[in-house]
């Protein structure tokens, strides 16, 4: 078997099976390798019946005593019974749907049940347990590991072909950590780390496995981002010299917070300096970013360049153009709209526009990349919500500069607030600036964590509120019934839910609903219907997330809250709180889940996004920032996802050290990390040469 060996290939791989696992990422042998398990289960605990907890699961070695029994209960359930024991006592096994053990269960031979021992009355039991031949054990009397699965592919079929390709291919794998690296930081060889991550003798030998295979992913994604952030720094960007600090202040309705001073000092030498600037602009809901990147527009404009802001979404879109309209009409910046809803005729008249000069400060959705976009002078591009636009598509707006030596600025803006540590390390082909206040005035959202006993309390509180003139927004996970995995049906259904709660809850108010399959032209009827107060509850998925501001909102609504990220949480709660009035979110949730309890309970009891993302941090490590980047750049396959911050502060301290005395990675030892790490970033590959 080599690393490249199909699946196909495997015993039991058909084109069906081999459809499933691609849906996992796995193809070939060598894939198997890094897909990495999602949890372990401890199965070394070996009990006699009678001495088995009732509250841990474990093995127990016994005789089968008799035949077992098959009862058909119903169709489509059926029990198999069997009586087994050791030295100490009898225990019954209860399967179900396995009818084939009355054949495969042999009186006299001895079995490991792994599972439950409970005790009824003086006799014992265990239901559904794990069962294999005493002495022929692979999936007891070991810590096992638990895969990520999808439908057709078990966890026991995925143990089956890992065991397979780390037997034969893990020797095979290059070791791309110089040996006087690994020596420095007691990093163990890759093959065994990869032996160790699937199929551990014990829980130390699984920490230092995953300690070295994180650290070398964090390293060589630290050395890839260097290697751009120096191809970046090389290049030329127009120098935007125009337009004072003093001029643009005086356009703002408010006076900026000394983070938006900040943020703004720092922005000004970037694009004085004649080097390109590549900059997240980071913040919290409502710190002010927009008027940050007005500011970056209105610098390039004043220079007589041109600017481009891209919006994930149409409705975001518009709200943009009317307040940066307001804004810098005074200063004689006219600012167009350029969305796919647009009239052929408003659309032709953008693109000529744009094309003559004309016109010097665009906001638009993916429609500015569209062919026939043409700039005459861009020098300016202005991204907003970085996890929904990827380095290719700022890139392409980039490219639309018509600029032969020179590259215009970039700015990204993100509502997703991340600790700065590993803001540096996820963005390090970008700089950082944080927004860490908010302007002065704004109310506290209160939020309340409770249960489905609570439910008609929670729906006597919309209409208290609606009562008084307010809004309120109601968020599902689902858009429609049984659109996502079996044994989610409980989800509430936009759709459906909507309905109900129209012609059953609240017949006298105006319910509407809105999600992201809906077409656009319909999604941006309905909020604007909701902006201008002509509907009482918008039942909506995550699409509000990024919306119009309603200040006349002040109830959020999260059904299932459990499903949601604590960032997404954060950034749905702040659709509200816009407004003079005091407002509310409610998070919904029938969770037992305690992890899932305590991420809630943080979210309740702190409005602070930075606070929040530094307990999302702890609660559950930096694999779901990693996870969650999807600008471009390739996403981490954290082990277990459990890194912890020390070790990517190594990893990247470390990768810094090698570039000091490699700057290119040409040196002889350096040749596996440079395939590496061209592998990693193969859709950068133009970049990093």
């Amino acid at each position: 078997m080599e690393l490249n060996t199909p699946l196909t290939e495997f015993p039991g791989v058909g084109p069906a099976r081999s459809k499933k696992l691609g849906k996992l990422g796995l193809f070939q042998a060598g894939d198997l390798l890094t897909y990495y398990p999602r949890a372990y289960e401890d199965r070394r605990r070996v009990c006699s019946i009678t001495a088995a907890p009732e509250d841990a699961e474990v093995c127990v070695e016994v005789l089968v005593a008799e035949t077992p029994r098959v009862s058909y209960i119903r169709k489509g359930l059926e029990l198999t019974k069997v009586k087994v024991a050791d030295a100490a006592a009898v225990m019954t096994v209860t399967f179900f749907n396995q009818s084939y053990l009355r054949t495969s269960l042999k009186v006299g031979k001895e079995y490991v049940f792994f599972g439950r021992v409970e005790r009824v009355g003086g006799q014992y039991r265990m239901t559904n347990p794990v069962v294999e031949k005493a002495d022929r054990r692979s999936v007891t009397g070991c810590i096992l590991p638990v895969y990520p699965l999808t439908a057709g592919v078990s966890n026991a079929m995925l143990v089956g072909f890992t065991r397979k390709a780390v037997e034969a291919c893990a020797p095979l794998v290059e070791d791309v950590l110089p040996e006087s690296l690994r020596v420095a930081h007691q990093l163990m060889p890759r093959a065994e780390a990869l032996r160790d991550v699937h199929f551990p003798e014990d829980f130390e030998a699984l920490e230092d496995a995953a300690r070295r295979l994180s650290f070398e992913e964090t390293f060589c994604f630290a050395l890839g981002l260097a290697l751009l952030r120096r191809r970046r720094d090389g290049g030329v960007a127009p120098v935007l010299g125009g337009g004072s600090e003093t001029e643009f202040l005086n356009l703002l309705p408010f006076p900026p917070t000394a983070a938006q001073r900040r943020a703004m000092a720092e922005l000004a030498a970037d694009v004085k300096s004649g080097r390109p600037m590549n900059r997240l602009l980071q913040g919290d809901v409502g710190s002010g970013k927009t008027a940050v990147a007005a500011y970056a527009a209105f610098l390039a404009c004043k220079s007589g360049a041109q600017a481009a802001m891209m919006a994930p979404t149409e409705i975001l879109a518009e709200q943009h153009f009317r307040s940066l309209t307001a804004l810098l009409a005074p200063a004689g910046v006219e600012v167009a709209l350029l969305t796919a809803s647009r009239s052929a005729v408003e659309k032709r008249a953008v693109k000529e526009g744009l094309r003559s000069g004309a016109i010097s400060f665009v906001v638009g959705t993916h429609a500015l990349l569209s062919e026939g976009v043409e700039f005459a002078n861009l020098a300016m591009v202005v991204t907003d919500e970085q996890h929904r636009f990827g380095v290719t598509q700022r890139a392409a707006l980039a490219e639309k500069a018509n600029r032969e030596e020179e590259t215009p600025h970039i700015l990204v803006m993100s509502a997703t607030p991340i600790p700065r540590t590993l803001a540096l390390i996820l963005y390090g082909d970008l700089d950082v600036s944080v927004l860490d206040e908010l302007p002065p005035g704004r109310t506290p959202i209160e939020t309340y964590l409770i249960g489905e006993d609570k439910r008609q309390r929670m729906y006597n509180f919309v209409r208290k509120l609606t009562g008084e003139g307010r809004q309120a927004y109601i968020v599902c996970p689902a858009v429609e019934e049984n659109e996502e995995a079996e044994g989610t049906q409980d989800l509430k259904a936009v759709t459906v839910y909507a309905g109900e709660l129209q012609k059953k809850v609240f017949p006298d108010l105006r319910v509407a609903f809105l999600h992201g399959k809906m077409k656009g032209k319909d999604k941006d009827a309905v909020m604007s219907a909701f902006a201008a107060g002509e509907i009482d509850v918008l039942v909506a998925t995550t699409v509000v997330e990024v919306g119009v501001d309603v200040p006349n909102a002040a109830l959020m609504v999260i059904e299932n809250a459990e499903r949601f990220g604590l960032s997404q949480l954060h950034q749905l709660r702040g659709r509200v709180g816009r407004g003079e009035h005091q407002s509310y979110c409610i998070l919904m949730s029938a969770t037992r889940s305690e992890e899932s309890r305590a991420r809630l309970k943080a979210l309740r009891d702190t409005s602070d996004g930075f606070k929040i993302a530094e307990e999302d941090l702890k609660l559950r490590g930096p694999g779901d920032f990693f996870g969650a980047r999807q600008h471009g750049l390739p996403a981490m396959k954290l082990v277990g996802q459990s890194l912890d911050m020390r070790l990517l502060k190594e990893a990247q301290t470390a990768a810094e050290e090698l570039l000091r005395g490699d700057p290119e990675l040409t040196k002889a030892e350096h040749a596996p990390l440079r395939r590496r790490v061209e592998a990693l970033f193969r859709d950068q590959s133009e970049r990093l040469n």
